[in-house]
C-alpha cells in the first residue's frame, strides 16, 4: 500500500475527518481504544519523522532539519541537508507482518534499482545508505534519492495512462521474481473478517457479498495456472501494482515513476483498472508501437473487480485512517450497482 491514488483527492485532503473507534498496528507503537483524532495522526507522523531522522543519523548521514511531505498510508520525510527522502509506512493492513512488509520493500529496492539502470524515469534507493529496509523505533523504512525541482502535475489522466505503457514495456523484461498479486496476498480476506464485526464501517450485506466475490476472484490470484485457464490469451508479467498513473513525480524535466512497493506478477489490466475510456485509449495507442496488446475488456472487468475488493477490505484500516470512511464512500456506491465478480462465476 505504497501510495494513495485511489483515495479520491478531495477526501484525502479534506480538514474533515469523522472520529472513528481505532485499534493497534500490527508493529510498532499501538495505539489501543479510542478515538482516533487529528491529533494522534500528527503524533504518529511526528513518531515516525523523528524515527526517520534517527535511523538516518545511525547510517551516517547528516541530519539537521527533518520536514514531513507526505502522510497518508506512509509518512514521507524530507532529511536535509542529506540529499535524501525516508518514506515510513504507519498504516498496513493487520495481515500485513513485519517480514511481509519487508519483504514488499526489499522488492521496491530492487526493480526500482534495476528499472533505473535500464534508463528508465523512476525514483531510486539513495546511493548513500544500504539498499534495505531499516528498523528504528517500531517502523520499517527506507530511503530514496531526493528528486528536486518538483513541480505541480501537468499531465492529464491520459497522458499519465500512456506513460503506464512505457513502463509496462520496460517491465516486461525485469528478471526479478515478483510474487503473483502481491497486493492482494495479505489483507483482503482479514480485512473482510475484521469488517464482518464492523457494521459502522460496512453494512453486512455488503460484507457477505464481498466475500462470494472473493471465493470467485481469489484463487485467480493465487495460481498461475488458474489464471491462464480463465484467460488464456492474457500474459502475465511485472507490473507496478499500484495505480502507476497517479505514482508520478514531475519536475520540469522528467516525469519520474515511484512507490513500487506492491510491484507484482499479474496482467497490465490490474495497472490499469477505473481509468476510464479516454484513458485507456490513450495506453493502447502508446501499447501498440511497444509491442504491448491492448488492454482485454473481459479481463479488466475482473481485475476491476477485484481492485474494488481491495479497497472495500481497506476500509478494515478506517480505525487508524478515518480518512477512508469518507473517502471510499463513492466507490462502495459504485461497487453495489455494479455486475458481481466482475461478471466471472
Amino acid at each position: 500500500m505504497s501510495g494513495p491514488g485511489w483515495i479520491p483527492r478531495t477526501a484525502a485532503h479534506s480538514d474533515h475527518r469523522p472520529p472513528v473507534a481505532f485499534g493497534t498496528t500490527p508493529d510498532g507503537p499501538g495505539y489501543g481504544g479510542g478515538v482516533f483524532t487529528e491529533g494522534d495522526r500528527a503524533a504518529r507522523s511526528g513518531r515516525a519523522r523523528d524515527a526517520a531522522v534517527a535511523a538516518a543519523r545511525g547510517l551516517g548521514l547528516t541530519v539537521r532539519d527533518a520536514r514531513v511531505l507526505h502522510d497518508v498510508f506512509s509518512v514521507v520525510v524530507r532529511l536535509d541537508p542529506a540529499p535524501v527522502v525516508a518514506r515510513v509506512p504507519v498504516v498496513v493492513p493487520r495481515a500485513v507482518t513485519p517480514a511481509v512488509r519487508a519483504g514488499y520493500q526489499r522488492a521496491e529496492l530492487a526493480v526500482t534499482a534495476w528499472l533505473a539502470g535500464r534508463g528508465a524515469p523512476t525514483v531510486v534507493p539513495s546511493p548513500l545508505v544500504p539498499a534495505e529496509p531499516v528498523r528504528h523505533g517500531g517502523f520499517a523504512m527506507t530511503f530514496w534519492e531526493r528528486v528536486d525541482g518538483v513541480t505541480e502535475s501537468t499531465l492529464d489522466l491520459p497522458e499519465q495512462v500512456a506513460l503506464t505503457a512505457r513502463l509496462h514495456s520496460v517491465l516486461r523484461d525485469y528478471p526479478g521474481e515478483p510474487r503473483l498479486f502481491a497486493a492482494l496476498e495479505h489483507g483482503v480476506e482479514d480485512g473482510f473478517h475484521q469488517l464482518a464485526d464492523r457494521p459502522d464501517l460496512l453494512a453486512p450485506e455488503d460484507v457477505d457479498r464481498a466475500r462470494r466475490e472473493w471465493a470467485v476472484l481469489g484463487p485467480l490470484t493465487t495460481s498461475a495456472d488458474a489464471f491462464r485457464a480463465e484467460f488464456p490469451d492474457a500474459t502475465l508479467q511485472p507490473v507496478h501494482g499500484d495505480a502507476p498513473y497517479h505514482n508520478l513525480i514531475e519536475t520540469p524535466d522528467r516525469v519520474y515513476h515511484c512507490d513500487f512497493e506492491h510491484v507484482m506478477l499479474g496482467p497490465v489490466e490490474w495497472d490499469l483498472t477505473h481509468v476510464g475510456a479516454r484513458a485507456l485509449a490513450a495506453y493502447d495507442a502508446a501499447a501498440a508501437p511497444l509491442g504491448l496488446r491492448p488492454a482485454d475488456p473481459r479481463l479488466l472487468r475482473a481485475m476491476v473487480a477485484l481492485r474494488d475488493l481491495q479497497m472495500l477490505s481497506f476500509l478494515a484500516l478506517a480505525p487508524e485512517m478515518p480518512l477512508l470512511v469518507e473517502g471510499l464512500q463513492p466507490m462502495v456506491a459504485e461497487w453495489r450497482g455494479s455486475e458481481f465478480a466482475g461478471g466471472l462465476g
